[in-house]
């Protein structure tokens, strides 16, 4: 039963286009758990990741780190309109 529950959590996830983004302090591991992250929707850049967790963020982007399928390398320094993909994981620095 639970493989079910399991597959029809993944099918919803999929069909409401949702990804969950990780986030990640400098110096410290990522924050992974199940209750963690940041839900956005598919196609999100690192501006939504930004504005999702502070109004003021976006402005005060200098970069951003990604570790993830969305880069080429991991870890990869990336600009604010890059895309993110599900599962990724962000350490945002400011100026």
């Amino acid at each position: 039963m639970r493989l079910n529950m399991d597959y029809m959590i993944e099918m919803i996830w999929e069909y409401l286009a949702l990804i969950r983004v990780y986030t990640k302090k400098p110096g410290n591991p990522p924050d992974l758990g199940p209750t963690d992250g940041i839900i956005l929707r598919r196609g999100s850049t690192v501006e939504h990741a930004c504005h999702a967790l502070h109004r003021t963020l976006a402005a005060q982007f200098r970069y951003a780190i990604v570790w993830g399928t969305s880069t080429k390398f991991s870890p990869q320094r990336v600009g604010i309109h890059h895309k993110l993909h599900h599962e990724d994981v962000v350490q945002i620095v400011k100026k």
